[in-house]
């Protein structure tokens, strides 16, 4: 016997699952109403970050950090290990900034990475200790 109240029998329940099915697998909305869905940024709007923007004159360290940050952000798990024109096409389709794929664009193209760790040391970044 179940506890708690009900209102839906099996076949709704089965019916909502059938629904909720292909927006769970996909990660993104599969719904028909536009009014559901976020709205996507305007071509104005300013760039948004998950971080404030870097201030002229801060520390190499803080700046490598923020770059690690943002690489790692962008890249997860899943391009790795890879060579710069992996890491590129990454970027690429996540629609990265322009000035990650210009930092990427000067590895070394005969080189694997391991993770964003190879990247930094690869660009010249001291590792993170």
């Amino acid at each position: 016997m179940q506890r708690g109240s009900d209102r839906l029998n099996v076949h709704h329940d089965d019916e909502m699952k059938h629904q909720l099915q292909g927006m769970l697998r996909s990660g993104h909305s599969t719904r028909a109403e536009e009014w559901h869905d976020p709205e996507p940024s305007a071509e104005d709007d300013p760039d948004t970050t998950l971080r404030p923007a870097p201030t002229p004159g801060v520390s190499d360290e803080a700046e490598a950090e923020a770059l690690r940050s943002e690489l790692a952000r962008y890249f997860g798990r899943t391009p790795f290990p890879g060579r710069r024109e992996q890491l590129l096409g990454t970027l690429r389709e996540r629609n990265a900034p322009e000035r990650l794929v210009e930092v990427i664009g000067t590895l070394p193209a005969d080189q694997d990475y391991r993770n964003v760790q190879d990247v930094m040391v690869a660009l010249g970044r001291k590792p993170r200790s």
